[in-house]
């Protein structure tokens, strides 16, 4: 007699609701972490610890289903799917129809580990969590005595919760969160479909920091401003634009409402620079750019962003609406909303790992697929003394990428700049 498998459903939550109406070859909303480790990657044992991990994490082990009104995620009850060696572009589409029905890729080259990740199972905190288990497996794998030392479980500080964080922390709000003033969009000739130009430029943290510290500005307004400068530099040329320049920045709520899920629970807030007269000074960027984020990243603020969402959900007449007519309506508030912005810059923090695994451990990488409106896109993460800046485009030109580095080199930080080869052909 068969063992009877335990099928569970689950909603999705709220931020992710957006993802599967918007995503498609063209527009994926893949995202990727990556780690590299110190040794070459072995395809089975990679293998055998994503086999092994992979049902501890209900979030990743599910498939979506489409509902009458709502799209759901159930339990997917087929095997991990198949790690390979990396042989294509990345953050390409994850089809809901392929790839066993999982919403993620794990993939490697050399020694490196990817782990792609399609946004509606959760943002980047999530997507740390699972990798960081997965490598710890394979660490485990690959060096027995380590396996033996550390035990075959889950870290005692790996979260699991499923909790929709938006629902548990809404209170009602009728202020509408999003702006949709048209912002200033980076245009040009663009890479071949599928393309992906990816450039990473690693810094010490400690040379990162006192250039900060001479504009009185934390790490991540400093690199927005510089970032959202090369622009102003590269297009307008430093001269003033009908449009404003405007980054979408994620801001990772769990430290703000004591929240622990794997689910996504992040908001976006806006870095905006409107450059009206002649010509501005990289300080003056600097500052209207921190004063533009802080103005913001406040709980009050925040908690008012995702309200207004949770708010529409949360409608008994829009609940009442069927799928189709629910994803025309959201595409269309997309399109309004995406036009908003000129770049995203998203900041996944300072990765730690557990210390009796450190010394096999390199570093980590992460970035961002393109979105509509948005041909250029920025990644920060940290790992020991070293931060990584990685710089995804669908664009030919590489002028503010260079102008980016450039402009950190200026405030005394070193830059080691290395590319995936696309800008090479």
């Amino acid at each position: 007699m068969s063992e009877k498998r335990e099928i569970k459903w689950d909603k999705l939550d709220n931020t992710a609701h957006l993802f599967p109406v918007i995503a498609g070859e063209s527009m994926s909303n893949v995202y990727r972490i990556s780690v590299v480790l110190k040794e070459e990657i072995q395809r089975v044992l990679l293998q055998q610890a994503l086999e092994k991990v992979l049902p501890w994490f209900e979030v990743f082990r599910v498939r979506m289903r489409y509902g009458v009104f709502w799209y759901y995620f159930e339990t997917n009850q087929k095997p991990a799917p198949e790690v390979k060696e990396e042989y294509r572009y990345p953050c390409q589409y994850i089809s809901p129809n392929r790839n066993s029905n999982y919403l993620f890729r794990v993939n490697y080259y050399k020694n490196r580990i990817n782990l792609e990740v399609f946004h509606v199972l959760t943002d980047g905190i999530g997507g740390i969590t699972f990798l960081k288990e997965l490598t710890y497996q394979y660490l485990r794998l690959a060096h027995p005595d380590l396996k033996e030392k550390m035990g075959d479980g889950l870290c005692s500080d790996t979260s699991l919760n499923r909790e929709d964080s938006y629902l548990k922390n809404y209170k009602k709000s009728h202020k509408k969160g999003y702006k949709t003033e048209r912002a200033y969009h980076v245009k040009g000739e663009k890479l071949r479909p599928s393309e992906l130009g990816v450039m990473h430029g690693f810094m010490p943290v400690k040379e990162l920091k006192k250039a900060c510290n001479l504009y009185h500005v934390s790490i991540n307004e400093y690199l927005v401003a510089a970032f959202l400068w090369s622009i102003y530099q590269e297009c307008l040329h430093g001269m003033p634009g009908k449009r404003p320049l405007s980054s979408c920045v994620p801001v990772n709520l769990r430290p703000y409402f004591d929240s622990i899920t794997m689910k996504n629970f992040f908001v976006i807030v806006s870095a905006v620079f409107h450059p009206k007269k002649e010509s501005y000074t990289f300080s003056e960027v600097v500052e209207i750019v921190s004063d533009s984020l802080r103005s913001q990243i406040n709980r009050e603020n925040l908690e008012n962003l995702f309200a207004y969402n949770v708010s529409n959900e949360k409608n008994f007449i829009l609940r009442a609406v069927p799928l189709f007519l629910k994803n025309i309506a959201m595409r269309h508030v997309y399109h309004n909303s995406a036009l908003a912005n000129t770049t995203t810059v998203t900041n996944i923090g300072n990765i730690q790992v557990r210390e009796e695994y450190q010394e096999y451990i390199e570093g980590f990488r992460a970035f961002l697929s393109m979105s509509e409106g948005q041909n250029i896109k920025g990644t920060i993460c940290s790992y020991q003394d070293t931060l990584v800046f990685t710089i995804t485009s669908n664009l030919a030109d590489v002028s503010i990428q260079r102008g980016f580095f450039r402009r950190l080199s200026e405030d005394g930080i070193p830059v080691k700049i290395e590319t995936n080869g696309v800008y090479n052909e």
